[in-house]
């Protein structure tokens, strides 16, 4: 694959860029999951992430071609899950619908390797644990993760997350206030982000940008890929994320 930011380069980018966003994904999880205690189970064409009934399973899809021996293990999975089931497919080629579970689609983006601003608010990776648990915090809210509360600190973020390699948790602040958070992966020469959030009482004002541009900071002479909610995604085009596919998601209720 190519990561060219020649014109010619980029539909061939682009058309790499599931892969990129699933092997990330895994590494991504697999480290939290380390950093937890949890089980982590690989196959050819899947990671999961078998965690408590709080955290719940997470399942990665890393090709697009399950065999029937892995389509009838990920269904394992999912049936005797002990928490709630997140099962992420950036190829949307795995048909889960017989599971019951809820099903949608966000896009894959790439950014291909490129400077980037200065963000315009503090943002510093999270070193301390009262900035992992400040981070925490914010993440929980941001996306709702209603599983997390009451919050337990340590439980989303681990101090043993920031040992893994490649991964960093930022934080950015207003008037030294913790106001956003966001974790940045770096594995295999590709960056991903993850969990960018922003505080209820910060909103509307860049905050999520300058967590973007402070993580970005970091990895600018890499190609970088993400998964976009429809909210986020035009901050993302404006930081020059292209949309390069539709990844599909599925999750218990």
């Amino acid at each position: 694959m190519t990561t060219e930011s020649t014109s010619t380069g980029r539909p061939t980018a682009l058309a790499g860029a599931p892969t990129l966003q699933a092997r990330n994904s895994a590494a991504f999880w697999t480290a939290t999951g380390v950093s937890r205690g949890h089980e982590v189970i690989r196959r050819r064409g899947f990671v999961a992430v078998d965690g408590d009934a709080r955290a719940g399973l997470r399942i990665l899809v890393q090709e697009p071609d399950l065999d029937p021996g892995e389509a009838a293990e990920v269904s394992g999975l999912v049936r005797r899950a002990a928490g709630p089931v997140t099962v992420e497919d950036p190829f949307s080629s795995t048909d889960l619908s017989h599971l019951g579970l809820r099903t949608w689609q966000m896009p894959v983006m790439l950014r291909l390797p490129g400077p980037a601003d200065a963000p315009a608010l503090e943002v510093t990776r999270a070193r301390r644990p009262e900035d992992l648990r400040a981070a925490e915090r914010i993440v929980i809210e941001g996306f709702e993760l209603n599983a997390f509360e009451p919050h337990r600190a340590g439980e989303l973020f681990p101090t043993t997350l920031i040992e893994q390699p490649g991964v960093d948790v930022f934080v950015a602040s207003v008037d030294g206030v913790a106001a956003g958070a966001g974790v940045s992966v770096v594995a295999d020469g590709v960056a991903s982000h993850y969990w960018i959030a922003t505080s209820s009482a910060f909103r509307s004002r860049g905050v999520g940008r300058a967590v973007m541009l402070g993580a970005l900071a970091h990895v600018a002479d890499l190609p970088a890929t993400l998964t976009a909610s429809k909210l986020g995604r035009p901050l993302y085009e404006s930081l020059g994320y292209q949309v390069a596919a539709p990844s599909t998601w599925w999750a218990s209720a």
